[in-house]
C-alpha cells in the first residue's frame, strides 16, 4: 500500500530567495535549510518500503522528521524543532495517493528508550511500595487496634486481613504485579510490534537501536509481513544491514551527492561487513 507518493524539498534557489525575503538579521540555527540541499536532494518517491540510508550528518533522520511533520501524523516524543523548522515545511509539497491513516506515527529512538525507562521505573514505584506493605502488614497484624467509630472501618478490615492472611498473601492482594521487563532487546522488539497496526504510514528512525542481528532480522520479517498482509507503508532511516535487505525496499543514498537510488549490497556499510567475513571466511569452515 502507499499512501505518501512524494513529497519535494525546497531547492538551494528556493533556501536563498527565502532567506532574501525575511527581514530577521539574527538566526541560533537555519536548520532545516541547507542540510538536504547540501546533498543536492530536493524530491524523494516512495514505495511501499523506502529506506533512506546515510552516514551521521547526512541528513536521514532530518528528512524523516519534515516529512513527519508535512503529513502531520502522530509523535509521541518531543523534537526538538528550531525557529525556521515551519517555515522550511511550509516550502515542502506532498503528494498522497490515498488519505494518510490517523494511526499513522513516526517511531524514534526516544520513543523506544522512554518505554523501556517507564517500566523500569513502574516497577521500581511497585518494589517501594511491596516494603511499606510488609511494614503495614506487621504493624496492623500485631498492634492492638479497637475500633471506636465508623471511620475506623477501613483500619478495621486491614488488621482484620493481615490477621487472617499470610504476609506475602496480604502483600498480593494490596499490589499490582510487577509488570514484566525484558531485555533491552525485547523490550525494543515488542515496542514496534505493540505500535505498529494495520493499514497505516510509519516512519521508523533507526530502529536497529538496542536491537541484536537476531531481534533486526524478526523486525524484517515484521516489516515485510505488514507491508504484504496488513497494508502498511514503511519510510526507516537506517544503515542497518538487515533491514536494508528488505524485499522491494527502494533506497536513498543520502552519503552521495546528488542523491540516488543504490542496491543494498553496494552500499558501504553494507560492503564493509561482507569484506570484513569474507577475510575470516576461513575461521567459520
Amino acid at each position: 500500500m502507499i499512501y505518501l507518493k512524494s513529497i519535494t524539498f525546497p531547492s538551494a534557489d528556493t533556501e536563498h530567495g527565502f532567506f532574501m525575503s525575511i527581514q530577521r538579521t539574527c538566526y541560533d540555527s537555519f536548520y532545516p535549510f541547507k542540510i538536504l540541499s547540501g546533498h543536492d536532494l530536493d524530491r524523494l518517491d516512495f514505495e511501499p518500503v523506502t529506506i533512506l540510508y546515510g552516514g551521521n550528518g547526512s541528513g536521514k533522520s532530518t528528512a524523516l522528521n519534515i516529512i513527519a511533520e508535512k503529513t502531520g501524523i502522530y509523535r509521541a516524543s518531543i523534537y526538538n524543532k528550531s525557529n525556521f523548522f515551519p517555515d522550511y515545511v511550509k516550502l515542502c509539497d506532498m503528494n498522497t495517493e490515498e488519505d494518510i491513516p490517523d494511526n499513522s506515527r513516526i517511531i524514534t529512538s526516544d520513543d523506544v528508550f522512554d518505554y523501556m525507562l517507564n517500566i523500569r521505573n513502574l516497577n521500581e514505584g511497585i518494589n517501594l511500595k511491596r516494603d511499606e506493605l510488609f511494614d503495614e502488614y506487621l504493624e496492623a497484624k500485631y498492634s492492638q487496634f479497637q475500633m471506636k467509630s465508623i471511620a475506623d472501618y477501613e483500619q478495621l478490615v486491614k488488621v482484620n486481613n493481615s490477621r487472617r492472611k499470610t504476609q506475602s498473601r496480604f502483600v498480593r492482594g494490596e499490589l499490582i504485579d510487577n509488570v514484566r521487563e525484558y531485555s533491552n532487546g525485547e523490550s525494543a522488539f515488542l515496542y514496534f510490534t505493540e505500535k505498529i497496526g494495520e493499514n497505516g504510514l510509519y516512519l521508523l528512525d533507526e530502529p536497529e537501536n538496542s536491537l541484536s542481528p537476531k531481534r533486526q532480522m524478526e523486525l524484517m520479517s515484521f516489516l515485510e509481513e505488514s507491508v504484504r498482509f496488513f497494508g502498511c507503508q514503511f519510510i526507516i532511516s537506517t544503515h542497518s544491514p538487515f533491514l536494508l535487505a528488505m524485499r522491494g525496499a527502494k533506497i536513498y543514498n543520502l552519503d552521495e551527492n546528488p542523491v540516488e537510488t543504490a542496491r543494498w549490497t553496494d552500499l558501504e556499510n553494507v560492503r564493509t561487513y561482507y569484506d570484513f567475513f569474507k577475510t575470516h571466511e576461513k575461521e567459520f569452515q
